[in-house]
């Protein structure tokens, strides 16, 4: 996707060495946006940089960085200024029931992710306010919308920014900004492994068996990074420029199901008991 309206805006996104962020990160430098990107991955970021930059005629600045530091946000967008758009991104809420959770990790989740999303738009919104207005696109998730108590903590923390850009955005067009969240649902990502990984252990005792998940998803496969990176694309275009206060999801109809790889525990405890009886009879079958 190309949107040449954006060419020679500046866009910030943060957790932008992998992922969803790295995906944003080529396609608005392939609209010709010039780019700052910040992570904790230096390396990456860098590798990164030299992609677009060999790419694309576009400036890229990286800003390596741990964000969910004390004063991060604060220095990073000291060390930014003025942009024009901000895709807030970076996030790293742990997986797990409630009674797995390390609360220190739940605390660090919501230091980069839900109060962190706060502190860095509070400072880019008054920049952009007095600039004459910019876009704010906030990646959340669609568990924010399709609770899951397997994913309590992310489950609460992307329903608060959820909350957070509803709020926000129903007022924002006052001051020439718009604010708007994508949920996505499953992407193809190293933090959607990680995610898996633990949900296979919930549901079959086995981190090994997370691939086996994908069966569950619609279309038998997860988003695409670069799925995601185009509706933040379009989003934060002119195209869509009546569009603020609102979240929109992208999860292949997960969210509309009311239910997707959540299942209760005695529907595990159900499955795991029948994966267990069945095992024997399967070994013997392969070896005969």
């Amino acid at each position: 996707m190309l949107i040449t309206e954006l060419k020679g805006k500046t866009v910030l996104i943060t957790g932008a060495s992998k992922g969803i962020g790295l995906a944003a990160a080529h396609v608005f430098a392939k609209s010709g946006c010039h780019l700052h990107l910040a992570a904790r991955d230096g390396a990456a970021l860098a590798v990164a940089q030299a992609e677009i930059v060999s790419t694309h005629d576009v400036q890229v600045t990286i800003h390596p960085m741990d964000l969910a530091a004390p004063g991060a946000m604060k220095t990073l967008a000291d060390n930014v200024g003025t942009v024009d758009i901000l895709i807030n991104n970076a996030g790293d809420i742990p997986s797990g029931p409630l009674e797995s959770l390390d609360f220190d990790a739940v605390r660090r989740g919501f230091s980069l992710k839900v109060l962190g999303y706060m502190e860095l738009t509070q400072y880019m919104y008054q920049r952009m306010k007095e600039a004459g207005g910019g876009v704010i696109v906030n990646d959340i998730g669609n568990s924010g919308e399709n609770w899951d108590a397997n994913y309590i903590a992310g489950s609460t923390g992307n329903a608060a920014v959820m909350a957070f850009t509803r709020a926000l955005g129903g007022v924002s067009l006052d001051d020439n900004i718009r604010v708007v969240g994508v949920n996505p649902g499953p992407v193809a990502t190293d933090r959607m492994v990680k995610l898996m990984k633990r949900r296979a252990v919930d549901m079959y005792g086995d981190e090994g068996r997370w691939q086996e998940l994908f069966i569950q998803y619609p279309g038998g496969r997860p988003a695409e990074a670069l799925e995601v990176a185009e509706l933040m694309l379009f989003l934060a275009s002119p195209s869509a420029a009546y569009i603020t206060g609102t979240v929109i999801t992208i999860d292949g109809g997960i969210a509309s199901r009311g239910s997707i790889i959540k299942t209760s525990k005695k529907a595990i405890e159900a499955m795991a008991a029948l994966t267990a009886a069945t095992a024997p009879a399967a070994k013997s079958a392969a070896t005969a």
